[in-house]
This record gives C-alpha cells, structure tokens and sequence, in this order.
C-alpha cells in the first residue's frame, strides 16, 4: 500500500462577494479534486488546536500526524533542520525574514513581507553581509530560500512576542515590534541590520529596476530544537516530502523522511506543479510515503491576490492532484488525502483557525459518485470533524 498527502497551502477561504458569495477553493475549476470528493470520505480537520496561532508550522504538524499540543517548539527550530542548522540546548532560532519597510508620515509599515520575493542569490548576498558585520558568538545568519532566512542566538531568549510579518501586510510594526524578555537585543540588531542593508549593492540595484528592497530584517517564529520521534519508529514506514519550503522540509527532516529536490520549485504561483507530481509517483516506486506540499495558494492570498489564489489552486488540481491520478494504477493501491493546512482568506491576507476540508480516497473502494464535489461547504455538510493530527492514522489505517 502505497500513501500520498496532497497539501495546497491556504487553499481554504471564505466566500466573497466577487465571485457571487463562492469562496476561491468553490469558483475555481477543479475537476480531479472533486472526482476524489466525490468517491472518497469528505469531512472537516480541526489542524489549529485551541490556544494555539494559525501558522503554517502548527497546522502541517498536526497533518503530518504530531500533536502540536506535545511536541510544538517553534517555526524557526524546524526551517534550522531543514537547512542543515544544529542547535545546541542553549541555542534559539529565529526566522528571519527579508522585508520591505515603507516610511509614512513618520511611521514605518510593513510594505512587502518577502521584500518582493526576493530571489535567492541575491538574498544570500544580504545575509552574507549580516553575518560578516553582525555575527558572533551570540548570533549567527544562515541563508535560505528567496526572502527565508535563519537567525541563532546563542544563549538567547524565546519567551518573547514575536509577530508573523504577513499577519501585519500594509500595518505600522510600531506596535507589533518583538516585546519581552530579550526585545532589546533583538531590536539592537534590527537596527543595525537596517543601516547595513540601506545602502547595499543588491538593494540599490532592485531600486533602480523599481523592485522593492529588502531594507530590513523581521525576527519572529522562534524556539528551541524539537523532539519527535521518526516515521520508521513510529509506523515502520519509509517516505519522503517534496516541498520548496524550508519549514515543510524541516518537518520531514525530524520525521525522519527523505527530501526531495524538484529543479523550477520555487515555494511561489510559478513552481513546478508538474515536476512535483512526477517527482511523487517515482517516489513511490520505492518508498511508502510522499508527503507533496504547494506554497502558491497561501502566497497569494496572503498578497490578496484573488486571481492569481484561484489560478493556485487550479494549477494545483490539474498538475499535481490530476497527474496523481493519472499515474494510480502505475503506483498500484493507494490511499490518498488531499487538503489545505489552514484557511487563508485573500480578504484577510493572513491565516485563521478555522477547520479546513479534507478528502481521503482509497483506490481499492468502489467509486461512488455523490456529485458533491470539493470545497469548505460540502466537507461541513457531512458533519464530520477530525482532530488534525488524527488523519495521518486515518490515511494509514492505525
């Protein structure tokens, strides 16, 4: 038996008036995932407990089958795995995102959280420079992909309030600035990230191409190295995880899956939906497991871009879930569940806890047709609600 999870990230939303009160997952044509809605278990996954934020780390721990509640320890501890980072017992990770910061009447506000998805190299230039002029035994710069980026403060603090950049698109940080036991340190060092960063090659280049620069750092999501127990010692499975995000790639890394690099992947509306599903279905000719996660849906949302969302998830439908489909009887018996992680609504351009729907097909059943279809609405109909971090059990029949 072969197991595939289908992650389009923020795919779930509320309905909107432009589209005659459908919400984008609802208007947008996708024929694959409704053919699995309409033949397989439909229902609703809680994967935000209560009292915790809707991030993207909380909500695809639970979906890859962890308790956030037993073993959550921070976004950024989880992108360190992924790129390689070890921390120490004493160490914090932070994630440190290149942003845009825009001056109005005397305010700074948050102008572009990916400093205009800034592309790697030139990220990797930024970071490079902070390391040189601002590492050393208490901090350290570790480049990532496109605007994500890795701070680790030795001996530091992670008590503190940190807010997500995207939660705050187009607002004043003057309010949403790191707060608590260690603020000032971190404060001390965005300030003199920015004098670093305001004159800098790569940023008076992106001026003059009228690209926005990245002239600051954004420090939030931190904490301290997770404990979780692997996949083969859980399940006695082998996988792995396709995923251009560095937080989804950490995840894989603690659960002890294979990543799996796909050349166009970009974490962006222009990834390689088709390699990534092409990379799936060879995956599985020796693994049990894929875990196959598609950034776009969320970024666009969070950019409130209702077109560019839509065409997300169609992409998403179309190259991955159908070249899936198309490929069932090369991978043999199959279970398959297909989701978001959590809600992004484009009108809000930040995530909510809502639960989100999921489908859970099993190729070896009888293809009953209800005609239902997929989306947030038809899940809710069927009055079904899962705790997130139970459906991994469900896909593996525990």
């Amino acid at each position: 038996m072969k197991y595939l999870i289908l992650l389009g990230d923020g795919m779930a939303d509320e309905p909107i008036e432009a589209l005659g009160g459908k919400t984008p997952l609802q208007f947008a044509q996708t024929p694959n995932m409704d053919r699995l809605a309409d033949s397989g278990a439909l229902g609703l996954a809680a994967t935000v407990p209560d009292g915790f934020h809707p991030g993207s780390d909380v909500a695809n721990l639970a979906v890859f089958g962890y308790n956030p509640a037993e073993c959550y320890s921070g976004r950024a501890p989880l992108e360190a795995a992924s790129m390689g980072v070890e921390l120490g017992p004493d160490d914090v990770a932070f994630r440190l995102n290149l942003v845009w910061l825009e001056a109005h009447f005397g305010k700074l506000y948050m102008g572009d959280f990916s400093a205009g998805h800034i592309g790697t190299a030139e990220a990797a230039e930024l970071i490079k420079t902070l390391q040189t002029e601002l590492g050393d035994e208490q901090f350290s710069f570790h480049p990532g992909i496109s605007y994500r980026h890795l701070l680790v403060w030795h001996g530091g603090k992670d008590t503190l309030r940190c807010v997500p950049p995207h939660d705050i698109s187009s607002q004043s940080v003057e309010n949403n600035l790191p707060d608590g036991d260690g603020s000032a340190e971190l404060m001390d060092l965005m300030n003199s990230a920015q004098m670093l960063l305001a004159n800098h090659p790569v940023n008076n280049a992106r001026l003059e191409r009228g690209e926005a620069p990245a002239n600051s750092i954004w420090l939030w999501g931190q904490g301290r190295r997770p404990k979780m127990a692997t996949y083969q010692e859980l399940y006695g499975i082998t996988g792995g995880v396709i995923s251009a995000v560095d937080l989804i790639r950490g995840l894989g890394v603690c659960a002890g899956l294979k990543l799996i690099d796909v050349p166009g992947a970009t974490g962006y509306i222009d990834t390689n939906y088709l390699g990534k599903g092409q990379a799936a279905i060879e995956l599985l000719k020796d693994a049990d497991f894929v875990y196959l996660h598609v950034e776009a849906p969320d970024e666009a949302a969070h950019g409130g871009l209702l077109d560019e969302k839509i065409q997300a998830i169609e992409d998403f439908d179309r190259l991955v879930v159908g070249t899936v489909l198309d490929a069932v009887d090369q991978i043999g018996d199959c279970r398959i569940l297909v989701l978001p992680d959590h809600p992004t609504p484009v009108e809000l351009r930040t995530h909510t806890s809502r639960a989100v729907p999921y489908i859970l097909f099993d190729s070896r059943k009888p293809q009953v047709q209800r005609e239902t279809g997929y989306s947030e609405m038809s899940a809710e109909a069927t009055g079904v609600l899962s705790a997130g971090h139970h459906l991994l059990n469900q896909l593996l029949e525990r």
